[in-house]
């Protein structure tokens, strides 16, 4: 087993643009993410941006691999 946690980034340098991608489409969804402690938002509502984002990863790297 390794020591390293499991919820731990594989690749630290992407923190920034995932944030920044995280914060877009709560936008698009309409909703009110803000820096920090969101605990206000409903499990529904934080469900809504993490798959949307998994979403758009998959895109992202499915259409990086068609070129």
């Amino acid at each position: 087993m390794s020591n390293q946690k499991s919820n731990s980034q594989m690749v630290p340098e992407a923190r920034e643009a995932l944030n920044n991608m995280k914060f877009e489409i709560a936008r698009e969804l309409g909703v009110n993410l803000k820096q920090g402690y969101n605990g206000d938002l409903s499990s529904r509502e934080n469900g809504y941006v993490g798959g949307y984002m998994v979403k758009r990863l998959i895109e992202q790297a499915e259409r990086q691999m068609s070129k």
